[in-house]
């Protein structure tokens, strides 16, 4: 299978020059995506980026239509996902301007849907492993090749959001030894997961959420003036990245490429048509297996 590498990211990194470039709209039974999906290809690799939040910045952590977004990039074909996301820091080693190379998550929303499954067609997908590792060393290529601050490892807390953290939150947090505070990389891994999209996530360090005794609580104007610089470096990943990127499709150690395999539990003379029909996209390749 040919690789195509999508990308979610937010203000800035969809403008990273591509040949061929448009923006089309992908139509999903699960509704609207944050925004059109913009095609393309860097260096004859197929390329297909998403806004998270849609273009302008319209969409809160918490009404991205997260089943949407991954569902448009199913049926677009991409198979290996990089998430780009800003987030606070946890630990004095990882100040703003870093990018962390994530491997592991805690999730706590509860706003959001967060499977493609349900009533009808129930699924449980292994997710012990969420990060596909094969990902994670070519990202690590690319950020070396091109001199950008970086760590690889590390555990991203998912808060709801839109708020920042409390101070006793982010005590909380640290006490559980994660790395990291953001909101936006759940449910989208999870259902990266389900749709058997090799997923990886690197988070780009904007502030040091509200634990740190030297620095003020989370600023909006500061964040923003951290990310306007992340974006930079992000659009630098992206073009080396892609130049990396194996152009036929690596089977993912950690379990994504089959994750459907023996995930679905509902009888099949029990399973609901009409979500089998919603379904049809993240199901297209196991039905092709059986």
């Amino acid at each position: 299978m040919k690789t195509v590498l999508g990308i979610i990211g937010g203000s800035g990194v969809y403008d990273v020059p591509m040949e061929n470039a448009r923006w089309e709209r992908v139509e999903s039974p699960w509704g609207e995506a944050s925004d059109a999906l913009r095609f393309g290809e860097i260096g004859g690799l197929p390329v297909v980026f998403l806004p998270r939040h849609g273009r302008g910045h319209v969409f809160s952590p918490s009404s991205i239509n997260y089943r949407a977004n991954i569902d448009c990039l199913k049926r677009a074909g991409v198979t290996d996902l990089i998430s780009l996301s800003a987030v606070g820091s946890l630990k004095v080693e990882l100040p703003p301007g870093t990018f962390v190379l994530v491997d592991q998550f805690i999730d706590k929303t509860f706003k959001r849907e967060s499977s493609f499954f349900g009533t009808g067609c129930v699924a449980h997908v292994p997710f012990g492993h969420p990060v596909s590792p094969h990902l994670l060393d070519v990202a690590e290529l690319a950020l070396k090749a091109e001199q950008i601050a970086h760590h690889r490892g590390g555990t991203l807390v998912v808060m709801e959001g839109p708020q920042f953290s409390t101070l006793a939150e982010s005590e909380l947090h640290r006490s559980w030894g994660a790395s990291l505070i953001g909101m936006t990389a759940m449910p989208e891994a999870k259902l990266a997961r389900e749709a058997e999209i090799c997923y990886a996530n690197i988070a780009m360090v904007t502030d040091f959420d509200a634990w740190h005794p030297h620095h003020d609580a989370v600023d909006v104007s500061q964040v923003v003036q951290v990310m306007k610089a992340n974006v930079e470096l992000a659009k630098r990943l992206v073009l080396r990245l892609a130049a990396n990127m194996p152009r036929e499709r690596v089977a993912c150690a950690a379990g994504a490429t089959h994750a459907l395999d023996h995930a679905i539990m509902t009888a099949p003379e029990k399973r609901d048509t009409a979500l089998l029909a919603k379904l049809s996209a993240i199901l297209a390749q196991v039905n092709g297996r059986s």
